[in-house]
């Protein structure tokens, strides 16, 4: 699958975005674009045209109702909601993509841990390695979306924009705007953009439909498959609750053709109101077989509500990584029934280490609720907010116990997600050092790499002298003042001594990926 949650990673659906391979620290979009999963688009219309069933000219009795013989009326209806999405990502990209830039076209995003990284790292330039590599240009990628408010706000998926420093929709009779980001959810995929040059024009839009989806029902999807824009196809929901390995929540099966490119597009019922936002598709060849899933449209109007009105989407953090309980683990544990979550290990830092919950802990219930498995466990965790207290009955010790734990909230970045699948903390600890102009974290050092100790640069004050001396967030600062540093307090301490010596400057020793150097950055005064 694309996405992953805070449960075991065990999909093989891969982004839709033009990308084959997921984004840098993220080794579950490995494992789906090695199963050969490819993320699809779509697009939807306009919500007060979109309620009018087809025509009676246009359909057929049947035994089971009318049938439509025509999806014309409804695509007339749809379409003009629909929009192109074109994303320039140049922001992250210019400074730490790792592959896909050189003369060889498709070399993988591999993540760090990746055996192969290696190796495409160091292929020589012209080859699109890292070796060498001068500032890598920005890249284009192509989605869809739907237009649902008539002021301009649009709905796609998150891996269709992310990292993009410009976005561009284009509707179908070929107008163009510039939107800009409102929010975005990589849990669910999805984000919520605004086009920021309406000019007070009126867009015509379309509107979730809340009415209960069956198996069976007819659906179309809209989108920009391989930048053609404006296609239109047709199919049934094949299935509903699939497990795609992309969080707890479940998505729609269905098999109206989508290819890349209509990544974030709708999918219509015949009413003209959006059933699910295209997200992903099975395919081994990377083309549609007729395997496409979609967020369903409860849980995206869910999303997009809290999008619009925070930019993000925050749901409880437990802290846990859990599995299923089969017959077999019941019976090790003293278990009547194969329910529950089973706690495989526990979060550094994170709210149930803070409350006592163990590793081998079998989760049966939350707040008097019990626990089928382990995704019911994440989506009940997942419904509460931030911050809530909530009773987690485990069973330890052939005996039943009682923790109250307070929950986190989860992390939101790809970067804080990676973090939790490594084991680290999902939020390191930040030093602010305002008199250098820099931000300090723990050093996360992965499995291989040489523990010279350190700390990690999480932030340069642009207008500082550190940035000047062209220091930049991921430098590890190895020694203050000839002093090894080992956590952030060393940091603090050897600025603290230059201060009392009055010296104007404190020497640090940096390491820059695989150079080393000495900078000497001048202190800030204090105006306080």
């Amino acid at each position: 699958m694309h996405k992953t949650s805070d449960t075991s990673v065990r999909s093989p659906v891969v982004p839709t975005r033009v990308r084959t391979w997921a984004k840098r620290g993220c080794a579950a979009a490995a494992v789906l674009a090695a199963s050969g999963l490819v993320m699809s688009f779509d697009t939807l219309k306009n919500d007060a045209q979109a309620q009018r069933a087809p025509e009676a000219g246009q359909t057929i009795q049947t035994p089971y109702g009318r049938a439509p013989l025509s999806f014309a009326d409804i695509v007339e209806k749809t379409r003009p909601a629909v929009v192109s999405i074109s994303v320039t990502n140049g922001k992250k990209r210019t400074a730490s993509r790792r592959g896909g830039g050189g003369i060889i076209p498709g070399i993988p995003n591999l993540p760090e841990d990746h055996p192969l990284n290696k190796f495409f790292k160091n292929l020589p330039k012209e080859y699109g390695g890292k070796k060498g590599r001068g500032p890598v240009r920005p890249s284009l990628a192509q989605g869809s979306g739907f237009v649902i408010s008539a002021d301009g706000y649009i709905v796609t998926n998150n891996h269709v924009i992310d990292d993009a420093s410009e976005i561009q929709v284009r509707f179908d009779k070929d107008r163009k705007h510039v939107a800009e980001l409102v929010g975005a959810d990589p849990r669910t995929d999805l984000a919520l953009l605004k086009i920021k040059d309406a000019d007070g024009q009126k867009f015509e839009h379309v509107k979730f439909s809340t009415a209960k989806t069956r198996v069976g029902d007819w659906v179309l999807a809209v989108g920009n498959p391989f930048g053609l824009g404006g296609t239109v196809t047709a199919g049934i929901v094949s299935a509903q609750g699939r497990d795609i390995g992309s969080g707890p929540y479940d998505y729609l099966q269905i098999d109206a053709a989508v290819n890349r490119g209509n990544s974030g597009g709708p999918t219509f019922n015949l009413s003209g109101e959006v059933v699910g936002v295209n997200t992903a598709i099975y395919s081994p060849s990377g083309g549609n077989v007729g395997i496409a899933f979609a967020v369903p449209a409860a849980t995206a109007m869910e999303v997009i509500e809290q999008l619009k009105k925070d930019g993000t989407v925050s749901r409880g953090w437990l802290g846990v990584k859990i599995q299923n309980i089969d017959e077999d683990t019941a019976a090790s544990l003293g278990l009547e029934d194969a329910k529950g979550a089973l706690v495989s290990d526990v979060t550094p830092d994170g709210p149930a280490e803070g409350a006592g919950l163990e590793a081998q802990d079998a989760i049966l219930s939350v707040d008097d609720s019990m626990i089928a498995d382990s995704r019911d466990l994440a989506r009940k965790i997942a419904g509460y907010s931030p911050g809530s207290k909530v009773d987690v009955v485990v069973w330890r010790d052939n005996a039943r116990k009682t923790i109250n734990v307070e929950l986190g909230r989860f992390p939101s970045s790809s970067e804080e997600i990676a973090a939790l699948r490594e084991g680290r903390p999902a939020s390191p600890k930040v030093t602010e050092l305002t008199q250098l102009g820099l931000s300090l974290k723990p050093v996360a050092n992965k499995e291989g790499d040489d523990d010279e100790g350190g700390v990690v640069i999480a932030e340069v004050d642009p207008e500082s002298d550190a940035a000047a001396k062209g220091l930049k967030s991921g430098d590890i600062v190895l020694e203050v003042q000839g002093v090894e540093v080992e956590s952030s307090k060393d940091v603090v301490e050897g600025v603290r001594k230059a201060v009392e010596r009055k010296r104007g400057a404190v020497l640090m020793h940096i390491k820059s990926g695989n150079s080393k150097r000495f900078v000497a950055v001048r202190l800030k005064k204090d105006n306080g």
